[in-house]
């Protein structure tokens, strides 16, 4: 197996941890790598733009993917929009607890 080090690229974030991965050597391609790294990191594959190794390099196939060593960093990088769905923060009115009826009381 190859171990891979792997999180979801969020700038704005104080705390963003990688996670580690495992991929089978037999089968070290770009679409096995996004497939094990979107389902272990909770993404669509549909709304990663690109794969980035760190600290500036984009992986773009199969043989990019053949030549990581364990324990290397990566980053998926989202569709701007699809960052915006993952991070959202839920409004005042979504939030438990709220109370419209108490929200429009007047004195």
């Amino acid at each position: 197996e190859l171990v891979l080090k792997v999180r979801i690229q969020t700038p704005n974030l104080r705390e963003n941890d990688f996670i580690e991965i495992e991929l089978d050597r037999q089968e070290l391609t770009y679409k096995e790598l996004l497939r094990v790294s979107c389902h272990e990191l909770g993404v669509n594959p549909e709304h990663v733009q690109k794969i980035r190794k760190l600290p500036n390099t984009m992986l773009r196939k199969d043989k990019d993917v053949a030549r990581l060593q364990d324990f290397q960093e990566l980053e998926l990088v989202l569709t701007v929009s699809d960052k915006n769905l993952l991070f959202r923060v839920p409004t005042l009115s979504e939030q438990s607890g709220y109370n419209k009826k108490a929200s429009e009381f007047t004195y």
